[in-house]
């Protein structure tokens, strides 16, 4: 009964997490939206829902299309679904960009399901908001190439940052008492990759961080060649 008990309330603790951190970033993208954004697409209601519903889509169903890295665990595994994400953010503001982000993840989950216990479904929503939080509101502050570059720049480094940070403190434990195994078993599993895997810590610095940088630099790159043909596409009578 004890342990049936820990693992009801660890997972309502889980829920309740979740929900505090999607109203916190909402939040701060809010606020991003009314300090940074000084011009942005104007659309009525019904469109503005349409291009975020269109690139969620597209999020989510790149988010089936995953890709095993040769330096991390089998679980770790990159896709590009950030890539409309920030799109969506660039074109209509940080507050589409997170509800684009949500809309994504949701979508994988109703596809798929999860195999990671929620926890990487989770990750990928507050570390992509990691990406496109500071990428968009940098960009949106003064329009140019330069400050897009300059804002993905920024979001891949905070983006590494973090999300080492917040795998080595929270998700991996929280992944290992979720999913029933021992937190060694999963640094185990990295160090059949790497030796140098010896604990969390090493797992976050080793596996996650180069995950993050190179994930970040490939939507970056895409982004960056596809964002002026695409608004001549979809967003020519959007101002």
């Amino acid at each position: 009964m004890g342990k049936l008990w820990n693992d009801v309330s660890g997972n309502v603790t889980f829920v309740l997490v979740c929900i505090a951190t999607f109203v916190i970033i909402i939040l701060l993208a809010r606020l991003f939206e009314k300090l940074f954004v000084k011009e942005k697409f104007r659309a009525s209601g019904a469109r503005y829902i349409a291009f975020v519903a269109m690139f969620s889509a597209i999020g989510g169903a790149l988010m089936l299309l995953e890709i095993p890295l040769f330096f991390a665990p089998s679980f770790y595994k990159m896709d590009l679904s950030e890539l409309p994400v920030l799109l969506c953010s660039f074109y209509l503001g940080p507050v589409a960009g997170v509800t684009a982000e949500f809309l994504k993840v949701f979508l994988k989950l109703l596809l798929k399901g999860t195999s990671t216990a929620f926890v990487g479904d989770y990750a990928n929503f507050v570390v992509g908001c990691c990406f496109i939080l500071p990428a968009s509101a940098i960009y949106h502050a003064h329009k140019t190439k330069g400050t897009a570059v300059a804002g993905m720049i920024v979001g891949t480094l905070i983006m590494s940052v973090f999300g080492s940070i917040f795998n080595a403190l929270y998700l991996i434990p929280k992944f290992a008492e979720l999913y029933g195994i021992p937190v060694d078993v999963i640094v185990g599993m990295g160090s059949a990759i790497n030796s140098r895997i010896v604990s969390v810590s090493t797992l976050a610095l080793y596996a996650v961080v180069p995950f993050n940088l190179l994930k970040g630099a490939c939507d970056s790159v895409l982004t960056f060649l596809l964002y002026k043909r695409l608004e001549k596409v979809f967003f020519r009578e959007v101002k």
